[in-house]
């Protein structure tokens, strides 16, 4: 009883602070220059462009859109670079499809978007559940990949603190019933009607443990930056660990400074560090080539 009341006030809050941030989002939005429908064998993937110069994928997190994602973000990123976001399966304009997925799959469909738009190679950023799906970007992707950046996400379940996995463990389609995350949903989704099975969908998916491998990530050659609050859900502990595969967490006095980066800001959530955007992006300046 008591871990069902926990669960139910973790996603209570959750929910809460994602109607402010999607309220506030709501002001900053800009026109695509492009946007549509890829056609792949199985589904068809929503994206938009906007901007010219580099390019950089944006990859949403989980019952998230493009625009209560990166609304605030892409009018600042795509002032000097090209900025083709993509809402992932069943995501947003993205039809529901029961096509089984998992991150291999998503990464794949974010590689045959690139191919569609005729980009060889980009910097890739994913937020949440789209950091786990850029995390397998790199890896199955290396030569198609300029620079990762992870915001609040992990390669595996035990990247998240013991109470994330067990809210995950807890979850039911029925928290998300009339939440800000369901009325994004029903805004642009091509068929309203299919809510509850990309719910059930995406919760089998979250109650599934996944490791993505330490030597994998290991092997990415690309320069990351990792980027999250202090009080996120991550477990600090696997993110250090994390930095030291990427080649971090060294004594740069005593030598050359590693090419990936760790940023911790302090005094928020996994939520509301999304709210961050003049910070996040001041790290994503320094750091994009």
């Amino acid at each position: 009883m008591n871990t069902r009341i926990k669960t139910n006030t973790i996603f209570k809050s959750l929910l809460y602070i994602i109607m402010m941030i999607t309220v506030m989002q709501s002001y900053a939005q800009i026109k695509p220059s492009a946007q549509g429908l890829v056609h792949l064998k199985d589904i068809k993937v929503y994206y938009e462009v906007y901007g010219t110069g580099k390019p950089i994928v944006l990859l949403h997190g989980a019952f998230m859109t493009i625009s209560t994602n990166w609304s605030q973000l892409i009018p600042e990123l795509s002032k000097n670079r090209k900025v083709i976001a993509i809402e992932l399966q069943g995501h947003g304009h993205s039809p529901y499809s029961d096509r089984k997925f998992d991150h291999a799959i998503l990464a794949t469909d974010v590689a045959k978007v690139m191919d569609y738009l005729k980009i060889e190679h980009a910097a890739v950023l994913g937020y949440s559940f789209g950091g786990a799906v850029a995390y397998q970007f790199a890896i199955q992707y290396p030569k198609r990949l300029d620079e990762l950046v992870i915001i609040s996400a992990t390669y595996k379940s035990k990247g998240w603190m013991p109470e994330i996995n067990k809210a995950f463990q807890n979850m039911k389609p029925a928290l998300f019933e009339n939440s800000p995350m369901q009325q994004a949903y029903e805004t642009v989704a091509p068929d309203k009607t299919k809510w509850t099975k990309f719910l059930e969908q995406m919760i089998s998916l979250a109650q599934q443990p996944y490791d993505l491998g330490d030597a994998n990530i290991a092997k990415i050659s690309s320069p990351v930056l990792l980027i999250a609050g202090d009080n996120d859900g991550l477990d600090k502990i696997e993110l250090v660990k994390t930095y030291q595969l990427l080649g971090g967490a060294v004594v740069g006095d005593f030598g050359q400074m590693p090419k990936s980066q760790l940023a911790i800001i302090p005094g928020q959530g996994h939520v509301s560090l999304m709210s961050q955007t003049s910070v996040i992006l001041g790290f994503l300046n320094s750091f994009l080539k």
